[in-house]
């Protein structure tokens, strides 16, 4: 198998909202969506830097449903920005509750997490420092001695 690309794909609870948000938050540009007659988005692509991702009302009927009316998620979606204090604060501002706040980690990344108001999760990181792995492992070793 040859892959091409990988392409995150949301199911949220209101995507018109949820896309409202990722422009407000990340400069999410929409690229298109297809709507049905009653509103639902069945499909929408938006760019967030360079990277597509898509996204979609629920449908509960089908067993597609998001974080919010699943009560939580399983995964992340990591932007590693330039200026990750400025990130963190049009995030916040556009309305993402904060999960962990920013601080230096032992990897080499100044980041945090924030949750956005459809229930996803989003880990914002800049790098601060080169760690070679081996000095990464070193430094992820001495946290379980304190």
């Amino acid at each position: 198998m040859e892959v091409h690309e990988v392409y995150p794909y949301l199911r949220v609870h209101s995507a018109a909202e949820a896309i409202d948000f990722y422009a407000r938050a990340f400069g999410a540009k929409e690229l298109f969506r297809l709507t049905e007659p009653n509103g639902r988005i069945g499909h929408a692509e938006i760019k967030i830097g360079p990277t597509t991702v898509m996204l979609a009302d629920e449908y509960p009927e089908h067993g597609i449903q998001g974080p919010r009316s699943l009560g939580g998620t399983t995964f992340s979606i990591h932007l590693h920005v330039g200026d990750v204090d400025q990130a963190f604060e049009q995030v916040v501002r556009a309305g993402a509750a904060v999960v962990r706040p920013l601080q230096n980690q032992f990897y080499g990344e100044r980041s945090a997490t924030v949750r956005d108001p459809f229930g996803h999760e989003w880990l914002l990181g800049g790098h601060i420092e080169t760690v070679t792995p081996e000095e990464m492992q070193r430094r992820y070793t001495a946290l379980f001695e304190e």
